[in-house]
């Protein structure tokens, strides 16, 4: 409650005592003026002591300070300046009323936020102190509590380090350390003596941008301008650190500043003869390089991947004639994988040519570089599979279907059976076959459910005990506690066949495949193969073979489609190839390791289903019925572009009983429903066609036809319009190639 306040009060009870009549209250309301009175003397009297002792406090300090060479500041919690010492006036000025903020705008660029944080943390602790790059050099400055309200403010030059800036200075190379945006935020001594001031940003130092590593670049200087070498070492927190090298041919030589100058440059570098021997190099580049590197070896020794002679590259930088002013590399280590990008820059020692090679460690660039390309490879023959399988599927239905309708005029003991027999049969392997470039696409129809692993391998066992054989034992080995996952049943049973057929064939004089499974939690983020595996549970599954194994130069290509190991005849090269793409469709991952000689082990993750299962929640074809179809009656409008598939399925309706009306195109059979007289029980239409697609022209005709039901029909996969046909009450799909049962089957149960 404020003093005056206080008194108020105090002078209204007195008043209101004073003109009170009876006795008791008079008396009462005198006790409570009199109390008031009191209180606020004494609240006086505590406010003056206060004020007396913060500011003999601040004359104490100030007198301490006065002659105090640091300049220091005395403030209030608001931060507004109460006393400044000599110091501080010589360096800040004398203004009266600023705030520290103010004060301190010369040298700071922001004030505000430093001064703010500083006190918050001296508030918290009772001091705080925090270096600063200024545009005056590198200052310290901290705040300690004076008093409740008061605060002390020194601002003190930092002093010298021995440790990283004070090797820097000592350099006879010039140094700059640039920021985010091309700021400047500290140059050492040789750099300032070199370009004749401190410069705050590149561009007024370079006379072009961008600046390319290992490239000379134009600078300017009070000597006017002049050419340097520039080396870029990246120094962390959005920083780079630019060394200022002696130019090729021109300005200060690197024999007078003497090999022994780059020894500690961290920049790696190498001085070569012209023919391309090692005549010196420095530590950074040993690190880099490995124990290959030695005096009178030969660059083409140390590195390969050009594309040409090495001996070609360095002629033409002796004689100038580089079109691309850097290379990149991979270095002949065999304990590791290392590009790097390589800068030739050609020098005089003595009237005789050298080169000075700068290199940059540019592994992770070329990685992310050849993961680029093989996700764009991947994706372009995805594609193609993907319209390769939409055109098969439309030839495979004509095939299979009419060799259907061939069947039912021939019973077993015709000659001509057995022949349709095969034709059918084959047809049905090439659609298998559509079906795995489908699935490496990731463009194939799954149905999904929750699995437990041990549950779906229990399954399998019988089927994959005859498929390894006699020489082969296969063991199975399951985690106590196996958590569910959410996959195509069918689908994961084929990749596993894949993978036990594959290391079975890996072992032709027999051995053991052990399958195991278990539940792996991943805390952070799993990096492996140029793929990132989140956090979180999942269900492995690993299949070990103690097989030939793979070499390692072709382990990166195993998933690619058509690539294979094994002879001419024993595999297509699509089975490794339709697991990678299943696993990816149902959201999981898979990885291959291998060791010639020593087997080969795949490793699936498959994410934990975490709470209560969902259910598909499109509806697609049901199964077709085994048993024969009675005769249906109704009528069907078939809007099929290809008139082979358009042909069967007319004539597999009709031998059913059906009335069947034909289209060739959507605006053929939007013609043909204006006719309102048109009673229409189905459509059955193909989702890709010329012009107006199948679920446009179905969302147009139901506008008319409601009650009518839909069965689309494609050689894509359903996910490619499974949100259109989401949207279309009464549908199903029914993916081709499609027998003469499927057909009818599906259209029977939409009828019914």
């Amino acid at each position: 409650m404020r003093l005056w306040l206080l008194g108020a009060m105090a002078v209204a009870t007195g008043a209101l005592a004073q003109r009170s009549a009876e006795a008791s209250l008079k008396l009462g309301l005198t006790a409570a003026a009199v109390t008031l009175g009191l209180i606020s003397i004494g609240y006086m009297a505590l406010r003056l002591r206060a004020r007396m002792l913060n500011q003999a406090s601040t004359d104490g300090v100030a007198d301490f300070i006065a002659n105090d060479g640091t300049p220091s500041f005395i403030a209030s919690i608001d931060r507004q300046v109460i006393y400044r010492n000599e110091a501080a006036q010589k360096q800040f000025g004398d203004g009266s009323g600023e705030t520290l903020a103010q004060a301190l705008r010369t040298h700071f660029s922001n004030p505000v936020g430093l001064l703010y944080r500083l006190q918050s943390r001296a508030t918290a602790s009772g001091n705080a102190r925090e270096e600063v790059i200024t545009r005056v050099g590198p200052v310290r400055i901290s705040v300690h509590h004076v008093s409740a309200d008061r605060l002390l403010w020194r601002v003190e030059p930092a002093p010298a380090r021995a440790g990283p800036r004070a090797t820097q200075d000592s350099m006879a190379l010039p140094m700059v350390m640039v920021g985010r945006g091309g700021t400047i935020l500290y140059m050492n001594e040789a750099a300032r003596l070199f370009v004749g001031d401190r410069v705050k940003s590149l561009d007024r130092l370079f006379n072009a941008l961008p600046l390319i590593s290992g490239t000379v670049a134009e600078i300017s200087t009070a000597q006017g301008n002049r050419q340097v070498l520039v080396a870029e070492v990246d120094a962390g927190a959005n920083r780079r650190a630019l060394y200022l090298l002696p130019p090729p041919d021109g300005g200060v030589s690197a024999s007078e500043l003497g090999w022994e100058t780059f020894q500690d440059l961290p920049v790696p570098m190498i001085k070569l003869g012209p023919d391309g021997t090692v005549l010196a190099f420095n530590r950074m580049a040993a690190k880099l390089l490995g124990v290959s590197l030695r005096r009178g070896a030969h660059l083409s020794q140390l590195m390969e991947g050009l594309g040409r002679s090495i001996s070609d590259w360095l002629n033409d930088s002796l004689a100038g004639r580089l079109v691309q002013k850097s290379e990149f590399l991979r270095l002949t280590r065999t304990d590791q994988e290392i590009f790097v990008q390589v800068s030739l820059n050609r020098i005089s020692e003595g009237g005789e040519a050298a080169l000075i090679a700068v290199l940059q460690d540019a592994t992770e660039l070329k990685s992310l570089e050849a993961q680029f390309v093989q996700s764009q490879k991947m994706q372009a023959i995805g594609q193609l599979a993907g319209g390769v399988a939409h055109d098969f599927n439309n030839l495979l239905t004509a095939i299979s279907g009419h060799c259907d309708l061939l069947l039912l005029r021939h019973d077993q003991g015709d000659p001509d059976f057995s022949d349709l027999v095969q034709i059918n049969q084959n047809a049905n392997r090439a659609a298998a076959l559509v079906g795995q470039l489908l699935a490496f696409s990731r463009k194939q129809t799954l149905r999904p459910e929750t699995l437990d692993m041990r549950d779906t391998l229990a399954d399998l066992t019988h089927l994959l005990n005859r498929l390894v054989g006699e020489k082969v034992t296969l063991t199975l080995s399951h985690d106590p506690v196996l958590a569910p996952i959410r996959a195509d049943k069918r689908q994961l049973e084929q990749v596993l066949m894949n993978l036990v057929v594959n290391a079975r064939d890996a072992m032709p004089a027999g051995g053991e495949i052990r399958i195991l499974t278990e539940v792996t939690t991943l805390d952070q983020p799993l990096e492996r193969d140029r793929v990132s595996v989140p956090a979180g549970r999942y269900v492995t599954v690993q299949v070990h073979d103690d097989g030939t194994g793979i070499p390692k130069d072709k382990l990166q290509k195993v998933f690619e489609p058509f690539f294979t190991t094994k002879r001419t005849g024993e595999g297509t090269g699509l089975g490794l190839s339709t697991a990678y793409g299943i696993v990816k469709q149902t959201g999981g991952f898979i990885f291959i390791d291998s060791e010639l000689g020593r087997g080969t082990c795949f490793t699936l993750y498959f994410p934990v289903l975490e709470g209560q299962p969902h259910t598909v929640s499109r509806k697609t074809a049901s199964q077709p019925d085994q048993g024969p179809l009675q005769r249906s009656d109704g009528v069907i409008l078939l809007v099929e572009d290809e008139a082979p598939v358009r042909a069967f399925a007319s004539r597999a309706l009709r031998l059913r009983g059906y009335t069947v009306l034909e289209a060739e195109s959507a605006e053929a059979a939007l013609k043909m429903l204006e006719d309102q007289e048109l009673d229409i029980d189905v459509f059955v239409t193909d989702v890709v066609m010329p012009g107006m697609d199948g679920p446009s022209w179905v969302r147009q005709a139901l506008k008319q036809r409601p009650d009518v039901r839909v069965v689309f029909v494609s050689g894509y996969a359903e996910d490619n319009f499974g949100q259109e046909q989401s949207k279309i009450p009464n549908s199903v799909f029914l993916p081709k190639p499609f027998s003469l049962t499927d057909l009818t089957n599906t259209v029977h149960n939409q009828l019914h």
